[in-house]
């Protein structure tokens, strides 16, 4: 499919639905700034805790926990947004059944009742974001008498790009992220332990430079890039 500039079709509500606090700001943070600003009440659904996979037989420190959850809140404080966050083990979701997430997810959409869903590429190398996206695809199928939502899968960095074996991301959708890259690179700021150095991707200048590359695809200082995977006109 053809690589195009688009422009979101309006939307009253937009849930962005992630695996890990600040996977929300990589894969669609700048867009959902711009959203917030124009009157759209953007939400983020963040499953898992994030914090479990650094430690041996899922032990998680709970100053940890509390301290990213935290780092969540001022994350989504600057984009606009309202954070929504489950606790399913880092780096586990695929020992729990597909409709118990599908179940947490679909809890959050009744709340929230989005037109507008953004979740991650189903072909990324963290399971996690696998497990997130098929759950989303899940909730938000097509079922007859259901409100149609456009569905978006974003990339995310340090992940996406880092499965050679999995489906590739292929972007056909991609949004003016001038205007809300700073406010991404400073909502990412806020994940002080999510943060690495460059040349590392989960950087603050691996940030900005994926935006450029983006944006020169389309003609734009910056993008941030999608793949459409359902709109009902």
């Amino acid at each position: 499919m053809l690589a195009s500039r688009a422009v979101l079709p309006p939307a009253r509500r937009a849930l962005c639905i992630a695996a890990h606090p600040d996977d929300e700001i990589l894969g669609a943070g700048a867009t959902m700034a711009a959203l917030s600003d124009g009157g759209c009440e953007v939400h983020v659904l963040v499953l898992g805790e994030g914090v479990g996979a650094r430690f041996e037989h899922d032990e998680r420190p709970d100053d940890e926990v509390v301290e990213l959850a935290g780092e969540l809140r001022r994350a989504a404080e600057i984009i606009g947004a309202t954070p929504h966050q489950l606790n399913l083990p880092d780096n586990r979701f695929d020992q729990w059944d597909m409709l118990d997430v599908a179940q947490a997810v679909e809890r959050v959409k009744a709340e929230v009742d989005p037109d507008l869903v953004f979740t991650h590429h189903g072909g990324d190398m963290n399971v996690d974001h696998r497990v997130t996206a098929n759950a989303t695809l899940t909730a938000f199928r097509p079922v007859p008498g259901e409100r149609p939502v456009t569905l978006l899968a974003f990339e995310t960095l340090s992940s996406t790009e880092w499965n050679p074996a999995g489906p590739p991301f292929a972007p056909n959708w991609y949004e003016d992220a001038a205007p809300g890259l700073e406010r991404k690179v400073a909502a990412m700021d806020a994940y002080r332990h999510e943060l690495r150095e460059w040349p590392h991707p989960r950087s603050l200048e691996g940030i900005r430079t994926l935006a450029r590359r983006h944006g020169m695809t389309v003609g734009l200082d910056a993008a941030e890039a999608f793949m459409l995977l359902r709109h009902v006109g």
